[in-house]
């Protein structure tokens, strides 16, 4: 069975968050979300959804 890898990054988790904040009425500031993003990777990580090396 062939392996699909998914590239998950910071930025695309940024984007994501800004989409969904500004529908829901907030608008967050650049470094906010570049905290929520690292958050979330972390978490990712923590989760053992992704592993360490997505990171590079």
């Amino acid at each position: 069975m062939k392996e699909i890898e998914v590239v998950i990054d910071t930025e695309e988790i940024a984007e994501f968050f800004y989409n969904e904040l500004v529908k829901r009425g907030y608008v967050p500031a650049e470094e906010e979300l570049g905290e929520l993003a690292d958050i979330t990777f972390d978490y990712l990580i923590d989760k053992c959804i992704i592993d360490e090396q997505d990171e590079e």
